[in-house]
C-alpha cells in the first residue's frame, strides 16, 4: 500500500535562513530556494502559472491550479517573513513568487556593484605589516576573491597571486625575486605553502640575529667589567 504524504506544517520546519539585509543577499537567496525546495513549496517557482479555472476545466486542471496557487501563496508568505523590516517596505507588492524574487533581485543589483567595488578596493590595499601571519593574510585575500567571484567579478589565479606577492613586506623581497625568476607556474595552494615556509625561515633568521646581538652585547659588557678596551672577538 502506497504511503500517503503528510501535509507540510510551516511551524514544524527548522529553517536556517537568515533575514535578508543589506549585505547577505547571495547567501539569503541560496538558502531561501533550498528551504522552499525542502518544504516542497517551490512548485510555483519551477512551473508557469496554469490557465485560470473555468466551468470547462477538468479535475486534473483544477488540481494543478490549486497546487500552483498554494505553492505561490505559501512561498510568498515564507519569503516575506525572511526579509528584515527595514527592507520589506521597499519591496513592491507582487502577485507571484517569481515576480517577488525578480523585484528583490532588482533591489540588490546596484548594491552588488557597490559591494564589488568596495571588495576590489579592499583587496588592492591589503598589506601584511610584519613577517608573521602570512597564512591568515593570504586566506583573507582568497576569501575576498571568492566573494568577488560570487558577484560575477572573476579574477584569474595568476592575477590574484600578483596581488598577494605585492601585499607582502620587504622582508619577503628575495622570495618575490625567486618567484618571478621561477619558470614553472605555482598554484595558489603552492604559493601559500611556500610563503609559510618562507615565514618560518625569516622567523628563524630573526631569532638568530637577535641571539647574535645579545651575545655581542654580553661580550661587550664582560669586557668593560674586566677593564679591557676592546671587545673580544
Amino acid at each position: 500500500m502506497a504511503e500517503v504524504a503528510l501535509p507540510v506544517n510551516l511551524s514544524d520546519m527548522k529553517c536556517d535562513v537568515p533575514d535578508l539585509n543589506s549585505d547577505n543577499y547571495k547567501e539569503w537567496k541560496d538558502r531561501i530556494l533550498l528551504q522552499l525546495g525542502c518544504m516542497d513549496f517551490d512548485y510555483a517557482i519551477r512551473k508557469s502559472e496554469p490557465p485560470a479555472v473555468n466551468p470547462t476545466s477538468s479535475k486534473a486542471q483544477i488540481a494543478e491550479h490549486e497546487k500552483w496557487e498554494r505553492s505561490n501563496r505559501l512561498s510568498m508568505m515564507f519569503i516575506r517573513t525572511k526579509i528584515s523590516a527595514s527592507i520589506r517596505g521597499s519591496i513592491p507588492e507582487c502577485k507571484t513568487v517569481n515576480e517577488l524574487l525578480k523585484a528583490i533581485d532588482e533591489q540588490f543589483e546596484s548594491s552588488d556593484k557597490a559591494l564589488a567595488s568596495t571588495l576590489m578596493t579592499k583587496l588592492s590595499s591589503m598589506r601584511l605589516t610584519g613577517i608573521k601571519g602570512v597564512r591568515e593574510h593570504i586566506m583573507k585575500m582568497r576569501d575576498i576573491a571568492a566573494q568577488l567571484k560570487s558577484l560575477e567579478v572573476t579574477m584569474s589565479d595568476s592575477f590574484l597571486m600578483h596581488f598577494i606577492l605585492n601585499s607582502l613586506p620587504q622582508q619577503y623581497g628575495p622570495f618575490k625575486i625567486s618567484y618571478n625568476t621561477h619558470k614553472n607556474k605555482w598554484s595558489i595552494n603552492e604559493l601559500l605553502t611556500m610563503c609559510v615556509q618562507e615565514e618560518g625561515r625569516l622567523i628563524m633568521e630573526m631569532r638568530e640575529s637577535a641571539y647574535m646581538a645579545t651575545q655581542g652585547k654580553n661580550k661587550f659588557t664582560q669586557a668593560r667589567h674586566k677593564g679591557k678596551g676592546k671587545i673580544p672577538i
